[in-house]
């Protein structure tokens, strides 16, 4: 990839120009410019389109020409627990609840303001090298999550996870209430992160505080996100408790609506899957954590058909164990095909666009980012198409879907600011966050002991 500067007569200035052999719009009509090019100016893209003529009308102070490879929206992991990258590795091969309860919640009570502000840092390092250029955490000290995700320039939902039961964070549930509020209030108006209420589930979480919750984003119109109905025996000690699935337990509360965004959605009824589509509630849909954990598959084909609004999600480290959503993409293609025995159910280009534009509109951001866009603002990836893995190259969405990794993204924008570039992280120190991450784990191995 070659970084210079673009320089014509009577062309309009820019900040920067992505000419590549492939410019994947995402847009409504699936609109693809080969060759094509991505002009930007400050935070916003100014135009998309054919090479040629983008290149005529735009002088910019840098031009990243890459005539091989595929520009595309960032993308979207729409459910992360980042600061778990301290956790990657250190309970596997157990289901959910024994994994919760023996081992991850134990370990959390280590938590502190410092596990989660470098464990998040070198989440975004993994995320940001793989990819992805938005993504929507819930965890612990979300203050922390917030501030180590602005200083390393990427996009962000954040939220504090609200439990019944005191919190390491914040105490009692009340405070935890304050907490968040006064996160929103502290984050409202800034350009990369956004704030979101978010209870952890119905089993962790009382109707009563659900409710408070729910009032809380109604106040700010923010999200309201929550693990939900991941796995059979989450649905069958609701039903006992409350006589209800947990989106019926959630429908009861007045809690099913447009803003409220559902966490894996495992084990569904066709009943839950038409409350969802009819309250326009949206899906993370997690295949790979799902799968470690043996939860189930959730039935996004089914969702789909409803016009529910899909996004994918990886979960956090210690349930999937790696943040790649290219990874993330190829799994769910080929798990729901082999599920339904039906090689055409989740195509290519649906799944990508689960990864982009589907996170886009789940998490609210549909207006800002998902799609390469005039007036969108520049988050913007850069897939390498001179491997030889990569070639040839027939159709684009299936090599993004079923070829390419992580490992191929070349160049990652955020907010029109290049990030990573040539495989670099170019917008904070990822050796200092390993080596803090080294030191917290070597204190958690000794706890274990």
């Amino acid at each position: 990839m070659q970084l210079s500067s673009s320089s014509q007569p009577h062309q309009e200035a820019v900040d920067l120009l992505l000419a590549g052999g492939l410019v994947i719009t995402l847009n409504d009509t699936g609109e693809i410019f080969a060759p094509g090019a991505v002009a930007v100016r400050g935070d916003s893209i100014v135009a998309v389109g054919p090479r040629a003529e983008i290149l005529s009308r735009y002088q910019a102070l840098r031009l990243l020409d890459c005539p091989d490879d595929l520009i595309l929206p960032g993308l979207v992991n729409a459910h992360t627990h980042a600061a778990m990258t301290c956790f990657r590795g250190l309970a596997d091969d157990l289901p959910l609840a024994q994994w919760l309860q023996d081992h991850i919640f134990p370990a959390e009570r280590l938590i502190d303001r410092d596990l989660v502000y470098w464990g998040t840092k070198l989440a975004v390092a993994e995320m940001l090298l793989s990819g992805t250029t938005t993504f929507c955490d819930m965890y612990l000290f979300a203050d922390a999550v917030a501030q180590a995700a602005r200083e390393c320039g990427i996009r962000a939902v954040v939220g504090e996870v609200l439990y019944d039961f005191p919190s390491t964070n914040y105490g009692t549930v009340d405070n935890g209430l304050k907490f968040s509020e006064e996160l929103v209030q502290t984050w409202q108006g800034d350009p990369l992160v956004r704030v979101a209420i978010q209870p952890h589930a119905i089993y962790t979480c009382s109707p009563d505080l659900l409710v408070k919750c729910g009032q809380l984003a109604d106040r700010y119109g923010i999200p309201l996100i929550i693990h939900l109905a991941e796995t059979h025996q989450e649905v069958q000690d609701c039903e006992a408790r409350y006589q209800a699935t947990p989106v019926g337990h959630l429908e009861h509360l007045g809690l099913l609506a447009p803003n409220l965004v559902a966490d894996h959605a495992v084990v569904l009824t066709d009943a839950d899957m038409d409350l969802l589509a009819r309250r326009q509630v949206a899906v993370v849909h997690c295949p790979e954590s799902n799968m470690k954990l043996a939860s189930g598959v959730a039935p996004v084909v089914e969702l789909l058909a409803r016009g529910v609004t899909v996004a994918l999600g990886t979960d956090g480290c210690a349930s999937n164990n790696n943040l790649d959503m290219f990874q993330e993409m190829d799994t769910t293609a080929k798990l729901h095909k082999v599920h339904r025995l039906d090689p055409t159910v989740m195509p290519a280009a649906t799944v990508v666009s689960l990864a982009t534009s589907g996170g886009a509109r789940a998490l609210h951001l549909a207006e800002s980012i998902g799609t390469l866009a005039a007036g969108k603002q520049a988050d913007i990836i850069v897939v390498d198409g001179t491997q030889p893995h990569m070639v040839p190259l027939y159709h684009p969405y299936s090599h993004l879907t079923y070829v390419a990794g992580g490992a191929d993204v070349r160049t990652a924008v955020v907010n029109g600011r290049i990030v990573m570039r040539d495989r670099q992280v170019l917008s904070f120190d990822i050796s200092e966050a390993m080596a803090k991450v080294r030191e917290i784990a070597r204190r958690i191995r000794s706890a274990e002991r």
